[in-house]
């Protein structure tokens, strides 16, 4: 069977992690180093703060955002919101476009929170 899948989709459709460790980040969330939400009611703020985040955790571990194989980004708001955030991080993250996931989501953990990120890497040898 030939299938084919739709080109003009703003990530990759797979990534191939090589041999080698894989980390596997919890959800980046928007907070500050006190443990404050940054930017309470605006997801794009959010989004910029969370994917700072989880660059800081992948870099803490010897990788950088062109490492990621995945990522699936949480999104409280309507589908704007959801674009809005895409494109920050789509932006944040080129060149790379690791395979991702969108989803609109009702509540975050902390309260004032609209976006989360998670990732998964693999580890440069």
């Amino acid at each position: 069977m030939d299938h084919r899948l739709f080109d003009d989709v703003p990530y990759d459709y797979a990534a191939v992690a090589a041999p080698g460790a894989i980390l596997f980040t919890a959800g980046a969330c928007p907070l500050d180093a006190a443990g404050n939400v940054i930017g309470p009611g605006d997801p794009i703020a959010q989004a910029a703060a969370a994917l700072e985040n989880l660059t800081a955790v992948l870099h803490q571990h010897g990788a950088g955002p062109e490492h990621l194989v995945r990522t699936t980004i949480y999104v409280v708001g309507d589908r704007d919101d959801l674009v809005g955030v895409w494109e920050i991080i789509a932006a944040g993250l080129a060149p790379h476009r690791p395979p991702s996931t969108l989803l609109g989501v009702s509540a975050l953990g902390y309260r004032d929170q609209l976006v989360e990120i998670d990732g998964i890497a693999a580890l440069p040898a």
